[in-house]
């Protein structure tokens, strides 16, 4: 059975998991997967209706906004979970993400459709405040996590050094979830590995 996660999708065709774990990427060159197929016919349809858009729609329109749009809703149809992030929010990942950062040091992915602790790093905020594997994260500063991408619960997560946030937990046996006000603290993160291959696809 195949495993839901959740995705994001950079603004140059870079794509990632933020879940835990790797991705199942085709090396097949992406002319000899489309052609002659539906997908290509689909394509071929979005393509049309941007045209149409640009050339007829009453006020002018970006295009690049346009598309960003169409990434974002397509992201969206998989789970509430995924998002698209164009470059300059990229970027400003890896600003955060660049050694060390102020966080509460949890690993989260999505398990049945809602945002889930993998793993609490040890020594960290959220492990000595006791959050554990599998806890549910329903809720950060009074915000339901429903609608929200990975990206977005992870930036809510970060701060300041020294600054508090609040995140709703909900775990097995509980009848009711609780809050957990964590203090946010320097996270230093050991190197990942990463490869980029054909038409930027990277895992």
């Amino acid at each position: 059975m195949k495993k839901r996660r959740g995705l994001v999708i950079f603004g140059w065709i870079l794509i990632v998991s933020l879940a835990i774990g790797g991705l199942l990427v085709s090396e097949m060159p992406l002319k000899s997967a489309v052609a002659d197929s539906q997908e290509y016919q689909d394509l071929r349809l979005f393509t049309e209706a941007l045209t149409i858009i640009k050339n007829t729609y009453v006020e002018e329109v970006n295009t690049q906004d346009l598309i960003y749009g169409a990434l974002k809703g397509m992201l969206r149809t998989l789970d509430p979970h995924s998002g698209f992030m164009p470059p300059e929010e990229y970027k400003e990942m890896q600003i955060d993400t660049r050694g060390e950062f102020g966080g509460l040091g949890i690993q989260i992915g999505i398990k049945k459709g809602m945002l889930t602790v993998i793993a609490p790093i040890e020594d960290t905020p959220a492990w000595k405040a006791g959050i554990k594997a599998g806890d549910k994260i329903i809720k950060v500063e009074g915000e339901s996590t429903r609608d929200m991408t990975l990206f977005e619960v992870v930036k809510k997560m970060r701060g300041p050094k020294g600054t508090t946030v609040t995140i709703t937990i909900m775990r097995e046996g509980w009848k009711e979830p609780k809050d957990f006000t964590i203090t946010r603290a320097v996270i230093k993160i050991k190197s990942v590995k990463y490869r980029v291959v054909d038409d930027g696809i990277g895992y």
